[in-house]
């Protein structure tokens, strides 16, 4: 028998606009949309992209949280950076972020359809499987 789906949103508009939930569960596999750095009290995407990473984490976090999961589940990422130089902005917050946990990593380097994004971030858990 198949577990069923739970869809986990965290109420951006973007979620509504274009159709998608933030993270989907079913059973124990937690799979959590890419994530950029948009910052939720100020609702703007800031220049630095640290800053973004650190948006994204949190954003991520949350979805985990909601989901019954956390950071130490997380087995895949997939970083999206516009260039060398962001992925070698992030680099530092990369380890500080996910150097205990060492989930699997694909870095891609890509174009988004706004200017402001300079890195989406995407993960998938395995709830529980963190300790």
């Amino acid at each position: 028998m198949m577990d069923k789906r739970q869809n986990f949103s965290t109420g951006s508009h973007f979620e509504e606009a274009v159709g998608y939930s933030r993270a989907v569960r079913v059973g124990e596999q937690l799979f959590v949309s890419g994530t950029v750095g948009l910052d939720y009290e100020t609702r703007t995407i800031p220049a630095d992209p640290v800053a973004q990473f650190n948006n994204a984490v949190a954003t991520i976090e949350r979805s985990l949280e909601m989901a019954g999961a956390s950071m130490g589940d997380v087995v895949t990422l997939v970083t999206y950076v516009t260039g060398a130089d962001v992925m070698e902005a992030i680099t530092p917050e990369l380890k500080r972020v996910f150097g205990e946990i060492r989930p699997t990593n694909t870095a891609l380097v890509v174009a988004f359809p706004f200017a402001d994004i300079k890195l989406e971030l995407q993960v998938t858990a395995l709830i529980g499987c963190g300790g």
